[in-house]
């Protein structure tokens, strides 16, 4: 596994978190190589201790974190021992770091072009025309359309994938032995996150730098790895070559993790068609002005006569990627938003019309749960104050919206003692599923779901759809499930409808569409959906 030499060590590792944590120590006793022109995964859940070894490796660890055991040896220097100058003079030029969220890694004050120079500028002795023309080389290495455009752009005026390729230029401009790629992809949709990988794994093997991949999802290790290391609460539980692991998984985490992911095999068949209709949209569209200070008004069109009805009890997938319109027609279809043209009928009745008590009255019967649980949640209010709040706003005493909100908990599978917490005292999918509770505490006829579970563990994930599958089944709820990953549509959604630039382009029962894909756009989609070499058998 260490092929030519040793690029990173990683030797017995452990890192104690502070007094008051869950457990005393974040990384336990681990120990793995990577070596010059690898890719290792090093995959888990939330906690299980990835990004604290990524940022033990950089120097980058919070303040009260601190290594207590073991070594970190960068072609053979111990980076434990290394002095802060030291450190600095590595980060960037023998190692460097792609993080999760480029809009929080890059300082939106300044162009893309200055903050690739700034990097050049520390390292490197360069005169100013000598580091824009190495810019303008980075930037065509990550295939960026106009490099000469987007060097003179700031990361706001630039798409997530654009700024990650940004990142990655930036990280690679030095040509480190060491890339440590911090679950890089998750934000991204299908096509977007198959060409970011793609690039990685083209710039990596060019160079022959070794990566540490941190992510969740194995889905993804199934396409890039070499070799993969799995964690569970700070521990290294298994570790091989990518197909041993995948393949034949000898620790019961790593068949739990596997046994986790969605298929591309729809689970749900299609609705009978002989349940009504209860949402229709009728030419639905919405313009917004892009207009703004010093900055010229421009007309964008985010969603353009969107046909799309919705059968009671059934649950309709909304996919694309994004900027496709899925988030614009789920709030248009909530009324956070109020449509250019066309409407919005539900069971009948045009609710773009409705003032007054009537759209207060409706404001009950469609609710929506959001991608991130925690900008939902209010974090100086208790978790049971934000549940009751939707029945006491619709009349009910303070005593029956408490009752209300027991009875949820239950059936979100927490603890009712739950409600007298505060968000930040919950993991990611338990807020999910106070988010769930809340959604459903007004009673609604129909819950939208927009990227509800993209941004959580597969484990996690796995959980929470099967908790939306019983809701419904049990409540009888008609379900709208805005979401980018195709192998969640196959698994919870009876219908599927594809958005490309703000129209929908194809439509039909889930099965149908996935299997047999008749526009280009869709057939575009379910290519670059990553997992298609997971292989695991589950165990009967």
């Amino acid at each position: 596994m260490t092929g030519r030499g040793v690029t990173l060590s990683i030797e017995g590792l452990s890192v104690q978190l502070p007094a008051g944590a869950e457990r005393s120590e974040a990384v336990s006793d681990v120990t793995f190589q990577v070596s010059p022109g690898e890719l290792l995964c090093l995959v888990g859940e939330s906690g299980s201790g990835k990004s604290i070894i990524a940022q033990t490796v950089m120097g980058l660890l919070p303040r009260h974190v601190r290594p207590v055991g073991g070594r970190v040896l960068l072609e053979g220097e111990d980076l434990l021992s290394a002095k802060p100058e030291r450190l600095r003079r590595l980060r960037g030029g023998k190692m460097a770091m792609v993080f999760q969220e480029p809009m929080t890694a890059l300082n939106p004050l300044m162009t893309c072009g200055a903050q690739l120079e700034e990097v050049l500028a520390q390292h490197l002795n360069l005169s100013s025309a000598e580091r824009r023309v190495r810019v303008l080389e980075m930037l065509e290495r990550v295939r960026l359309p106009e490099p000469r455009t987007l060097q003179r752009a700031y990361p706001h005026q630039l798409s997530g994938g654009q700024r990650q390729r940004i990142m990655i230029a930036m990280a690679l401009s030095l040509k480190p032995a060491l890339l440590i790629a911090d679950e890089p992809t998750t934000a991204l949709d299908v096509t977007t996150q198959a060409e970011i990988l793609k690039l990685l794994r083209e710039l990596q093997k060019e160079s022959a730098t070794a990566v540490l991949f941190i992510t969740h999802d194995l889905s993804v290790v199934s396409e890039i790895a070499d070799a993969v290391a799995v964690l569970r609460l700070g521990r290294l539980v298994e570790m091989g070559r990518v197909r041993d692991v995948l393949d034949r998984p000898q620790h019961p985490y790593t068949q739990t993790l596997l046994g986790a992911v969605p298929s591309m095999t729809p689970r749900k068949a299609p609705l009978g068609r002989e349940a009504p209709i209860q949402l229709r949209t009728r030419s639905l569209t919405k313009v917004f002005d892009d207009g703004g200070f010093l900055r010229k008004s421009r007309r964008v069109v985010a969603a353009s006569e969107v046909e799309l009805q919705v059968r009671r009890g059934e649950t309709l997938g909304i996919v694309g990627e994004s900027g496709s319109g899925k988030s614009t027609v789920a709030r248009l279809l909530a009324r956070l938003l109020e449509p250019s043209g066309g409407s919005v009928q539900l069971d009948g009745v045009d609710v773009t019309r409705l003032t007054g008590a009537s759209a207060h009255a409706f404001r009950r019967k469609v609710q929506i749960v959001f991608q991130d649980p925690y900008r939902s949640l209010n974090p100086r209010r208790t978790v049971g104050a934000a549940v009751a709040e939707g029945p006491r706003n619709f009349g009910a005493t303070r005593a029956v919206a408490w009752k209300r909100a027991e009875e949820l908990m239950q059936l979100v599978k927490l603890p009712v003692a739950a409600l007298h917490r505060y968000p930040d005292e919950f993991s990611g999918g338990q807020r999910q599923r106070v988010c769930v509770a809340r959604a459903l505490a007004v009673q609604p006829e129909v819950l939208i779901a927009d990227e509800a579970v993209s941004a959580l563990d597969v484990s996690v994930q796995a959980e929470i759809l099967r908790l939306l599958e019983e809701i419904q089944q049990r409540l009888q709820l008609t379900v709208i499930f805005i979401t980018h990953d195709l192998r969640v549509a196959a698994q919870i959604c009876n219908h599927v409808a594809v958005m490309y630039r703000g129209r929908v382009v194809e439509e039909g029962p889930v099965g149908e569409v996935f299997q047999s894909p008749k526009h280009d756009y869709t057939r575009a989609l379910l290519a670059a959906a990553p997992g298609r070499r997971i292989s695991f058998e589950r165990p009967t």
